[in-house]
């Protein structure tokens, strides 16, 4: 049975419901399985021995879900070889390309939770009205412990850039 947690996020100030548990620092990170593509899947193993900078959105087709993106592709190329940065939201692998074609976003590797919301459900960020999954960022060591989580608890709100970017560079 999947955990349900209320009174801990709001879109435009509305409750929603948040569908599997809250990760805090000093969590070994769940596996996943995103989409790369249609056919193309991708796993934690995927990026193993990296520093992973997860960044969810709900959806790349959004005013601050797109400023979100295209921030940390451009802190992407700073952070080097060492780190790999994710975007992860629920939009279609094809959107996710469409998007990141007309954007010039190139530095970091769009992922896709559509099929199964499976990340969604193991990060805790799952939001059950809508199959979407809800902002917030995951900093993962390079042995996939969780070292910086930020859950946004207002969907239309930024996260905090520079603290997410200081966690990542506190592992380089």
């Amino acid at each position: 049975m999947t955990t349900e947690r209320t009174g801990v996020a709001t879109l435009k100030g509305n409750p929603i419901t948040l569908l599997g548990a809250q990760l805090q620092a000093g969590d070994q990170a769940p596996d996943f399985q995103l989409h790369k593509s249609l056919v193309e899947t991708v796993s934690l193993k995927d990026f193993a021995g990296k520093i992973k900078l997860i960044s969810v959105v709900p959806s790349i087709d959004t005013g601050v879900c797109d400023m979100q993106t295209r921030r940390f592709n451009e802190e992407a190329a700073s952070l080097g070889e060492q780190v790999a940065v994710l975007t992860v939201s629920a939009d279609l692998p094809m959107a996710q390309a469409r998007w990141c074609g007309s954007a010039g976003v190139d530095k970091l590797v769009m992922l896709s939770d559509y099929k199964d919301n499976n990340f969604g459900v193991a990060y805790g960020v799952l939001i059950k009205e809508l199959r979407l999954d809800m902002r917030s960022i995951f900093v993962l060591d390079a042995d996939n412990k969780v070292t910086y989580v930020e859950y946004l608890s207002e969907m239309t709100e930024h996260p905090n850039y520079e603290a997410a970017l200081e966690a990542v560079r506190g592992l380089l």
